[in-house]
């Protein structure tokens, strides 16, 4: 599914790229999700936001950018989009080694969604997931 054009709710917020705005994206989407009718996807949501959120702090910021989270709401899926600025840097799935502390995220993403994807930019990039709603 490309971005929706006619979504029956859409949310769009910017945040600094700091550690506790990705709990603040996490915060509103889950209760968006809820406030939209579909509290069963509440906790999925957000994991996933929290998870490309995440990402988007540590390993797609440059200084001075914002990091974006939007949510586009179908009568057949939630999309969860965020976008930073690091667009040469695109994730991969990968296997952590056991003693690692990071390196998971996207693996829970591809578990956690119904599908998920990048759309590269002219600068920088979208990672997208997107949970069914029917």
């Amino acid at each position: 599914m490309t971005a929706p054009t006619e979504p029956l709710h859409h949310d769009r917020v910017e945040y600094t790229p700091l550690p506790q705005n990705v709990t603040r994206a996490r915060h509103r989407a889950q209760r968006l999700i809820r406030l939209w009718g579909h509290p069963e996807l509440a906790e999925k949501t957000a994991l996933l936001v929290s998870e490309l959120g995440g990402n988007a702090v540590f390993h797609g910021t440059l200084r001075g950018r914002l990091f974006r989270v939007e949510l586009f709401l179908t009568e057949k899926a939630l999309r969860i989009e965020v976008t930073d600025a690091r667009g040469e840097l695109l994730p991969t799935p990968r296997t952590a080694a056991p003693e690692e502390c990071f390196g998971r995220g996207l693996l829970i993403v591809e578990e956690t969604s119904d599908r998920w994807g990048v759309s590269e930019l002219i600068v920088g990039k979208t990672v997208w997931c997107e949970l069914d709603t029917a």
